[in-house]
């Protein structure tokens, strides 16, 4: 990862010093820097609002655009994709430069505007998504495998969530000690999802303590072709017997990944 992105790491965890305000999640030579911003701004009613953005800065940055998660208790799921939106457009103006410190200012000051654009947007059906720069149409699959679940039914509504959330369809799947999730999405919903899976505290740890998913592999993400079937819903589902597993596969027309990547961690 590049200096500029660890001193700026530096510069906002210094301004941003208060009881939670910034939480470094992880810092990877391989991945880049996870860390959550927790801010305030004014809503379109002059009320507080409580925003949580989530920043993954990948090894390239700032010459590759930031990741940004937003959420917040106080907002629908779709004005915190017009506030995601927004900022991802306000980051290309900062292109190549340390943008963080600059999009959380403009955040605070334009939040009121931007909820207020998506609520209008949405009654003259329009998208409230920046059409600008290259799209990645179509279906994605991704599937992923944990290594554990300690807190099982917790993580499990977890992910259902995550799922419903950023309309993913697809599987959680059980077959003895084998966890695979298979999502099925837009693609930038299913990285938003990875950013979610890798940062947050989902799982608890062997004294009980929750802790973040550190046994996660990513097994395949591809683009979905004509024969795979699309899942109309996510569910959780356990199997008996490795032959029940690939009769899944088999019919969404998967089987090309359980032969090249479930059989291949049985060994």
């Amino acid at each position: 990862m590049s200096d500029l992105a660890l001193e700026e790491l530096s510069a906002i965890a210094a301004i941003y010093c208060g009881e939670d305000e910034c939480e470094v999640l992880e810092v990877s030579e391989a991945e880049g820097i996870w860390f959550r911003i927790q801010t305030s701004a004014k809503g379109p009613l002059g009320a507080d609002i409580l925003l949580k953005l989530l920043f993954h800065l990948p090894i390239g940055y700032p010459s590759s655009l930031p990741n940004i998660s937003v959420s917040s208790e106080q907002l629908t799921r779709t004005q915190c994709a017009a506030v995601k939106g927004r900022l991802l457009e306000e980051a290309k103006r900062h292109f190549s430069q340390p943008m963080v410190h600059e999009l959380i200012l403009w955040i605070q000051q334009n939040l009121k505007h931007a909820v207020e654009q998506a609520e209008t947007s949405v009654c003259s059906g329009e998208s409230t998504l920046s059409t600008d720069g290259p799209k990645e149409d179509g279906v994605w699959i991704a599937l992923l495998r944990l290594d554990h679940m300690r807190a099982k039914g917790k993580y499990v509504k977890t992910v259902e969530k995550w799922c419903a959330d950023l309309k993913l369809t697809g599987r959680l799947m059980f077959m003895g000690k084998m966890i695979l999730i298979l999502l099925q999405g837009d693609r930038g919903s299913i990285k938003e999802y990875l950013l979610l899976q890798k940062t947050s505290k989902v799982d608890v740890d062997s004294s009980g303590k929750k802790c973040k998913e550190k046994m996660i592999s990513v097994l395949s993400e591809t683009k979905a072709q004509a024969a795979h079937r699309r899942f109309q819903a996510f569910e959780v589902k356990e199997y008996s017997t490795l032959g029940e597993l690939q009769n899944e596969f088999k019919a969404a027309g998967l089987e090309e990944l359980f032969s090249e990547f479930v059989l291949a961690h049985l060994k």
